[in-house]
């Protein structure tokens, strides 16, 4: 702004310079001096509106003013012409400045009107996510309203006949001695059985509600209990297994048996993701969230094979699986678990990688 009213004062320095050092005989260069200060005066309009136009060209006329009274004095006809530009001066100053104003009052408008519609587009936006979100979970709860219905059934007509199955195999089995064909093919049968049976298990706690005894409990007791189940299992595959200790000591009010169960069922997914030996990096860490308030946050870090974009889209989703010997209920089980202790349970992974399970859960104060 300052660089502009100093542009416009030197040009009209300049052109009263020229009037008068330049002769009067000289008078078609007055004439040409003369027109020059619409110049200022219409930047001035333009870049400060009525007042920047009006203000300029009093300016012009009074540096003008003395030049037509003292120098050309006596012409009167000359005379009342320049007196009559000086008017024409502040007519257009004025007019141009009205016309720059309205356009720029029209522009602002223009522009809230537009930062308005932006921001009702974003509402839109945010409130078609949530319609979005509400009618997924209100599909998940029509489908898990489903199972609940064919779990009392698949309870009856299945887990029944599967014991029968088993024992009438096991009976068989004793017929025959390790080695044998016949033998080999029963134990299968009693190992599909048993699969079987832990898939209808799983199914049933899939579909029905979390029972949860809500006491204290400390994250980092279930975290070593876990690390202490799947040691073994991780020395068999040659996976290093780190437990970070505690920077908080996060307690929660939960059912330590779920959260353990929810913890485990992560910790084996990480070891069968690394065939050929890895690391498995457990943590723990606290955050603050605006709504939920303080959170705790646990990290399940592997360096395995990773997951793909297209399946890490259904992982969640009920008998989705990416192993042959998987039930595809494993990590749908989980999220029920962690969302029915108000947390939330988040997996990120890059192919060749490996994969991070984010939990979070509202810690209690101590």
């Amino acid at each position: 702004m300052n660089i502009r009213i100093t542009l416009l004062a030197l040009f009209i320095v300049a052109v009263s310079l020229l009037h008068y050092l330049t002769p009067l005989s000289l008078h078609y260069l007055h004439d040409i001096f003369q027109r020059l200060y619409y110049l200022p005066i219409i930047l001035a309009a333009i870049w400060f509106g009525l007042r920047g136009g009006l203000v300029c060209s009093l300016a012009v006329s009074i540096v003008y003013a003395p030049h037509v009274l003292f120098q050309w004095g006596g012409h009167m006809i000359l005379e009342l012409e320049k007196y009559l530009e000086i008017v024409l001066y502040n007519i257009v100053g004025g007019v141009t400045g009205l016309l720059s104003q309205r356009e720029r009052e029209r522009t602002e408008q223009l522009q809230k009107t537009a930062e308005g519609l932006e921001q009702s587009y974003k509402k839109l936006q945010e409130q078609s996510e949530q319609l979005i979100a509400i009618e997924k979970n209100l599909r998940s709860a029509e489908k898990l309203s489903t199972l609940g219905e064919m779990a009392a059934v698949l309870a009856h007509e299945i887990r029944n006949p599967l014991g029968s199955i088993r024992g009438t195999a096991e009976i068989l089995r004793d017929d025959y001695r390790p080695g044998d064909p016949k033998y080999e093919f029963i134990d299968i049968q009693i190992k599909e059985t048993e699969r079987l049976n832990r898939v209808v298990e799983e199914f049933l706690r899939m579909a029905r509600p979390v029972a949860t005894e809500m006491v204290r409990c400390r994250v980092q007791d279930e975290l070593e209990t876990v690390a202490l189940l799947v040691a073994n299992d991780a020395n068999e595959r040659k996976v290093t297994l780190v437990l970070e200790p505690p920077t908080v000591d996060m307690v929660v009010k939960g059912d330590g048996e779920k959260l353990r169960q929810t913890f485990l069922n992560i910790a084996l997914n990480a070891l069968q993701a690394m065939p050929d030996g890895g690391r498995l990096a457990i943590s723990t860490s606290v955050s603050r969230d605006n709504e939920a308030g303080i959170m705790g946050e646990i990290r399940f870090s592997d360096s395995g094979k990773g997951i793909g974009a297209e399946s890490l889209d259904r992982i969640f989703e009920p008998f989705f699986t990416t192993r042959p010997d998987g039930t595809g209920l494993g990590l749908s089980i989980s999220k029920k678990i962690i969302e029915s202790h108000a947390g939330t349970l988040q997996v990120e992974s890059v192919v060749g990688r490996g994969t991070t399970v984010l939990i979070r859960l509202p810690l209690i104060q101590a």
